[in-house]
């Protein structure tokens, strides 16, 4: 089963798409050439439009949290960048600066920074990313499961939805991002959806455990379906 069944299956408005974090460039896989973006993520809606190509540190400058998670540095001139942003989200009440070190980043930094579809990449997906309303993602967290991608306590994670990315390569496990503000403006994130990331390594077995999770939960519904007759008529 590829991505593609994985999206008419769950019936995702966006296919999966992948994200790897490269030494060297794949064959044939092209450099963005879309010009600056405000912010990492904004790639994630351009790969879901069926788009591959890679990225270097410098495209990721416009969106300082964005780059603290990568563990992109700065350069001199921009390195104030940072510190500012976060201050101005304490200062709004949105993040508060004794939270900043509990935020994953990668352990080191990529040299470059590959999205695409996932069923139609060249490079290995470090991270998988899909987007998906509750109902989707509780049957992508069962099928995680059943191929070890997951334990029964998935990590959640609120804001920055890109710290997803390091936190289930860091972990080894699938993960939650309920979608930050941020976020969803450059993605176009709806209110009703949010992401489940899956290693990259586990995304196979998720797949391959998706048609028996389908199976499964049908046989489920049913089952419930005529215990809640069988409750009416009482």
């Amino acid at each position: 089963m590829d991505s593609t069944n994985v999206q008419a299956l769950l019936g995702l408005e966006n296919a999966p798409i992948a994200v790897g974090y490269l030494d060297e460039i794949p064959a044939n896989l092209p450099a963005w050439d879309g010009g600056a973006v405000p912010a990492g993520c904004t790639f994630w809606r351009h790969a879901q439009e069926g788009r591959a190509f890679y990225t270097v540190a410098s495209d990721h400058y416009n969106c300082a949290v964005g780059a603290y998670t990568h563990n992109l540095e700065l350069p001199a001139e921009r390195s104030g960048e940072l510190s500012q942003t976060l201050q101005f989200m304490d200062v709004n009440n949105y993040v508060m600066m004794e939270e900043v070190p509990g935020i994953p980043m990668l352990q080191t930094a990529p040299r470059y920074i590959a999205f695409g579809p996932v069923d139609k990449v060249t490079f290995e997906p470090d991270v998988v990313i899909v987007s998906a309303k509750p109902a989707q993602a509780m049957l992508l967290y069962e099928a995680a499961l059943k191929g070890g991608a997951s334990g029964a306590l998935m990590n959640t994670l609120g804001r920055p939805a890109c710290a997803i990315l390091p936190l289930a390569l860091s972990s080894g496990s699938a993960a939650l991002s309920l979608g930050c503000k941020g976020n969803r403006t450059y993605t176009g994130l709806p209110d009703g959806e949010m992401y489940v990331s899956i290693p990259g390594g586990k995304w196979k077995n998720v797949v391959d455990q998706l048609g028996v999770t389908l199976a499964a939960n049908a046989a489920i519904a049913a089952y419930h379906s005529i215990r809640k007759v069988q409750f009416q008529a009482v």
